[in-house]
Protein backbone atom coordinates (compact mmCIF):
# COMPACT_ATOMS: atom_id res chain seq x y z
CA UNK A 1 0.00 0.00 0.00
CA UNK A 2 1.92 3.62 -1.13
CA UNK A 3 1.77 6.31 1.08
CA UNK A 4 0.49 9.49 -0.20
CA UNK A 5 2.57 12.63 0.65
CA UNK A 6 1.94 16.34 0.25
CA UNK A 7 3.33 19.92 2.03
CA UNK A 8 0.16 22.22 1.99
CA UNK A 9 2.79 24.88 3.40
CA UNK A 10 6.33 25.10 4.48
CA UNK A 11 7.99 28.11 6.12
CA UNK A 12 8.21 30.55 8.78
CA UNK A 13 4.60 31.45 7.54
CA UNK A 14 3.07 28.11 8.05
CA UNK A 15 4.16 24.22 8.03
CA UNK A 16 1.60 21.41 7.58
CA UNK A 17 2.28 18.35 6.08
CA UNK A 18 -0.19 16.12 4.64
CA UNK A 19 0.71 12.19 4.73
CA UNK A 20 -1.88 9.07 3.98
CA UNK A 21 -2.53 5.66 2.42
CA UNK A 22 -6.09 4.69 0.24
CA UNK A 23 -7.74 4.61 3.92
CA UNK A 24 -6.61 7.20 6.86
CA UNK A 25 -3.96 10.19 6.96
CA UNK A 26 -2.32 12.23 9.26
CA UNK A 27 -1.36 16.16 9.59
CA UNK A 28 2.14 16.63 10.74
CA UNK A 29 1.93 20.56 12.28
CA UNK A 30 -1.07 22.62 11.52
CA UNK A 31 0.53 26.15 10.80
CA UNK A 32 -1.97 27.42 8.39
CA UNK A 33 -5.50 28.21 9.25
CA UNK A 34 -8.06 25.89 8.83
CA UNK A 35 -9.62 27.93 5.66
CA UNK A 36 -6.39 27.49 3.99
CA UNK A 37 -5.77 23.98 4.65
CA UNK A 38 -9.19 23.03 3.74
CA UNK A 39 -8.65 25.13 0.63
CA UNK A 40 -5.35 23.84 -0.29
CA UNK A 41 -6.66 19.59 0.59
CA UNK A 42 -9.74 20.52 -1.94
CA UNK A 43 -7.71 21.45 -4.70
CA UNK A 44 -5.44 18.51 -4.33
CA UNK A 45 -8.34 16.40 -4.25
CA UNK A 46 -7.60 15.34 -0.44
CA UNK A 47 -10.25 14.61 2.02
CA UNK A 48 -10.54 15.88 5.43
CA UNK A 49 -12.66 12.92 6.44
CA UNK A 50 -9.99 10.81 5.51
CA UNK A 51 -7.65 12.95 8.54
CA UNK A 52 -7.40 10.86 11.80
CA UNK A 53 -5.12 12.79 13.63
CA UNK A 54 -2.79 15.77 13.78
CA UNK A 55 0.96 15.32 14.55
CA UNK A 56 2.69 19.00 16.16
CA UNK A 57 6.43 18.84 16.04
CA UNK A 58 6.80 21.79 18.65
CA UNK A 59 5.06 24.97 20.13
CA UNK A 60 6.35 27.71 17.86
CA UNK A 61 3.97 29.64 15.83
CA UNK A 62 3.96 28.62 12.73
CA UNK A 63 3.37 25.26 13.75
CA UNK A 64 0.69 25.35 15.68
CA UNK A 65 -1.70 28.37 14.43
CA UNK A 66 -4.18 26.86 12.93
CA UNK A 67 -4.41 23.88 15.40
CA UNK A 68 -7.37 24.65 17.73
CA UNK A 69 -10.00 25.32 15.07
CA UNK A 70 -8.98 22.78 13.21
CA UNK A 71 -8.89 20.24 15.73
CA UNK A 72 -12.40 21.30 17.27
CA UNK A 73 -14.30 21.68 13.89
CA UNK A 74 -13.27 18.29 12.64
CA UNK A 75 -12.78 16.69 16.20
CA UNK A 76 -9.09 15.37 15.36
CA UNK A 77 -7.25 13.86 18.47
CA UNK A 78 -3.69 16.06 18.39
CA UNK A 79 -0.92 14.21 19.54
CA UNK A 80 1.39 16.35 21.62
CA UNK A 81 3.96 16.51 24.18
CA UNK A 82 2.88 17.65 27.87
CA UNK A 83 5.52 20.03 27.66
CA UNK A 84 4.72 21.23 23.62
CA UNK A 85 0.88 21.56 25.05
CA UNK A 86 1.84 24.39 28.08
CA UNK A 87 4.10 26.36 26.18
CA UNK A 88 2.13 26.23 23.43
CA UNK A 89 -0.86 27.65 25.58
CA UNK A 90 -3.20 25.93 23.02
CA UNK A 91 -6.83 25.72 24.11
CA UNK A 92 -7.55 21.84 22.95
CA UNK A 93 -10.37 20.06 24.63
CA UNK A 94 -8.95 17.81 26.84
CA UNK A 95 -10.71 14.43 24.78
CA UNK A 96 -8.85 15.24 22.02
CA UNK A 97 -5.09 15.83 23.47
CA UNK A 98 -2.88 12.34 22.97
CA UNK A 99 -0.23 13.01 25.05
CA UNK A 100 3.15 11.10 23.47
CA UNK A 101 6.23 9.76 24.17
CA UNK A 102 9.57 9.86 21.75
CA UNK A 103 10.26 6.62 20.48
CA UNK A 104 6.83 4.85 21.68
CA UNK A 105 5.16 4.16 18.10
CA UNK A 106 1.21 5.29 17.61
CA UNK A 107 -0.65 3.47 15.17
CA UNK A 108 -3.73 4.99 14.16
CA UNK A 109 -5.52 2.46 11.20
CA UNK A 110 -2.52 0.98 9.10
CA UNK A 111 -0.57 3.84 9.82
CA UNK A 112 2.18 3.73 12.24
CA UNK A 113 4.14 7.39 13.53
CA UNK A 114 7.34 7.41 15.29
CA UNK A 115 8.23 10.64 16.93
CA UNK A 116 11.79 10.99 17.86
CA UNK A 117 13.87 14.10 19.39
CA UNK A 118 15.27 16.50 17.74
CA UNK A 119 17.71 19.89 18.14
CA UNK A 120 15.60 22.69 18.09
CA UNK A 121 15.14 25.89 20.48
CA UNK A 122 11.57 24.35 21.78
CA UNK A 123 10.15 22.93 24.43
CA UNK A 124 10.21 19.32 23.79
CA UNK A 125 10.77 19.34 19.90
CA UNK A 126 10.34 15.71 17.98
CA UNK A 127 10.49 14.59 13.99
CA UNK A 128 8.71 12.04 12.82
CA UNK A 129 8.88 8.74 10.81
CA UNK A 130 5.16 7.67 9.39
CA UNK A 131 5.32 4.38 8.12
CA UNK A 132 2.85 1.59 5.87
CA UNK A 133 3.42 -1.50 5.07
CA UNK A 134 6.68 -1.09 5.22
CA UNK A 135 7.22 2.09 3.31
CA UNK A 136 8.57 5.14 5.52
CA UNK A 137 8.04 8.85 5.65
CA UNK A 138 10.02 11.25 7.60
CA UNK A 139 9.13 14.92 8.47
CA UNK A 140 12.75 16.67 9.73
CA UNK A 141 12.49 19.90 9.69
CA UNK A 142 13.43 22.38 12.53
CA UNK A 143 16.57 20.68 13.13
CA UNK A 144 19.28 22.49 14.52
CA UNK A 145 21.78 19.89 13.07
CA UNK A 146 22.52 15.96 12.61
CA UNK A 147 21.98 13.65 15.62
CA UNK A 148 22.11 9.87 15.58
CA UNK A 149 18.18 9.39 16.04
CA UNK A 150 18.22 11.84 12.70
CA UNK A 151 20.79 9.92 10.70
CA UNK A 152 19.45 6.62 11.83
CA UNK A 153 15.54 7.15 10.60
CA UNK A 154 16.72 9.05 7.50
CA UNK A 155 18.66 5.89 6.67
CA UNK A 156 15.29 4.22 6.45
CA UNK A 157 13.29 6.36 4.68
CA UNK A 158 11.68 5.79 0.84
CA UNK A 159 10.52 9.66 1.18
CA UNK A 160 11.46 12.59 3.32
CA UNK A 161 11.10 16.31 3.92
CA UNK A 162 13.87 17.05 4.79
CA UNK A 163 14.88 21.24 6.27
CA UNK A 164 17.27 23.36 3.83
CA UNK A 165 16.67 26.28 5.66
CA UNK A 166 19.62 28.89 4.75
CA UNK A 167 22.31 29.35 2.44
CA UNK A 168 25.56 29.94 4.59
CA UNK A 169 27.11 33.38 2.29
CA UNK A 170 23.50 34.68 2.31
CA UNK A 171 22.92 34.15 5.94
CA UNK A 172 25.81 36.06 6.25
CA UNK A 173 25.82 39.40 4.16
CA UNK A 174 21.74 39.69 5.58
CA UNK A 175 19.61 41.86 7.28
CA UNK A 176 19.54 39.67 10.09
CA UNK A 177 21.42 40.94 13.52
CA UNK A 178 24.12 39.12 14.88
CA UNK A 179 22.01 37.56 17.71
CA UNK A 180 19.45 35.89 15.01
CA UNK A 181 21.98 34.64 12.73
CA UNK A 182 23.89 32.68 15.62
CA UNK A 183 20.25 31.54 16.66
CA UNK A 184 19.34 30.43 13.33
CA UNK A 185 23.22 28.68 12.98
CA UNK A 186 24.29 27.65 16.76
CA UNK A 187 23.10 24.68 16.85
CA UNK A 188 19.22 24.37 18.11
CA UNK A 189 17.84 26.25 14.87
CA UNK A 190 17.87 25.40 11.48
CA UNK A 191 19.46 23.21 9.47
CA UNK A 192 21.60 24.96 6.14
CA UNK A 193 21.53 23.76 2.87
CA UNK A 194 24.97 22.09 2.86
CA UNK A 195 24.34 20.14 6.00
CA UNK A 196 20.93 19.49 4.73
CA UNK A 197 23.40 18.10 1.57
CA UNK A 198 25.68 16.49 3.98
CA UNK A 199 23.09 14.39 5.57
CA UNK A 200 21.45 13.02 1.81
CA UNK A 201 24.64 12.28 0.15
CA UNK A 202 25.95 10.72 3.09
CA UNK A 203 23.12 8.86 4.33
CA UNK A 204 20.24 8.64 1.35
CA UNK A 205 19.19 5.17 1.26
CA UNK A 206 19.15 3.96 -2.61
CA UNK A 207 15.50 3.20 -2.80
CA UNK A 208 14.44 7.13 -1.91
CA UNK A 209 12.33 8.23 -4.42
CA UNK A 210 11.63 11.16 -3.19
CA UNK A 211 13.11 14.67 -1.27
CA UNK A 212 10.90 17.29 -0.29
CA UNK A 213 13.31 20.14 0.62
CA UNK A 214 11.87 22.19 2.82
CA UNK A 215 11.09 25.62 5.05
CA UNK A 216 13.55 27.33 3.21
CA UNK A 217 14.33 31.15 4.54
CA UNK A 218 12.00 33.82 2.43
CA UNK A 219 15.47 35.73 3.12
CA UNK A 220 18.43 33.73 3.27
CA UNK A 221 17.93 31.18 0.37
CA UNK A 222 16.66 30.62 -2.75
CA UNK A 223 14.50 28.00 -4.28
CA UNK A 224 16.65 27.98 -7.30
CA UNK A 225 20.24 27.60 -5.48
CA UNK A 226 19.07 24.93 -3.69
CA UNK A 227 17.54 22.71 -6.93
CA UNK A 228 21.23 23.50 -8.38
CA UNK A 229 22.85 22.21 -5.62
CA UNK A 230 20.87 19.09 -4.72
CA UNK A 231 20.43 18.00 -8.35
CA UNK A 232 23.66 16.41 -9.07
CA UNK A 233 23.81 14.58 -6.52
CA UNK A 234 20.07 13.06 -6.78
CA UNK A 235 21.67 9.52 -8.08
CA UNK A 236 17.72 8.59 -8.79
CA UNK A 237 16.02 10.51 -6.22
CA UNK A 238 13.10 13.02 -7.23
CA UNK A 239 14.01 16.65 -5.29
CA UNK A 240 11.29 18.65 -4.84
CA UNK A 241 11.52 21.78 -3.48
CA UNK A 242 8.50 22.58 -0.93
CA UNK A 243 7.13 26.23 -1.37
CA UNK A 244 6.15 28.94 1.51
CA UNK A 245 3.67 30.18 -0.83
CA UNK A 246 1.55 27.28 -2.07
CA UNK A 247 1.23 23.44 -1.87
CA UNK A 248 3.30 20.70 -3.74
CA UNK A 249 1.35 18.37 -6.03
CA UNK A 250 0.62 14.87 -4.17
CA UNK A 251 3.52 12.40 -4.55
CA UNK A 252 2.43 8.80 -4.35
CA UNK A 253 5.48 6.88 -2.44
CA UNK A 254 5.78 3.36 -2.50
CA UNK A 255 4.92 1.75 -6.27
Amino acid sequence: MALFITSLNTGSNGNCFYIGNNEEAILVDAGLTCKETESRMQRLGLSMDRVKAIFISHEHSDHIKGLPVLAKKYQLPVYITVSTLIRGKQQLPAHLVRPFLANQPIGLGNLTVIPFPKKHDAAEPHSFVVSCNEVYVGVFTDIGSHCDHLIHNFKRCHAAFLEANYDDELLDKGRYPYFLKNRIRGGNGHLSNQQALELFTKYRPHYMSHLLLSHLSKDNNCPNLVQRLFEPHANGTEIIIASRYEETPVYAIGF
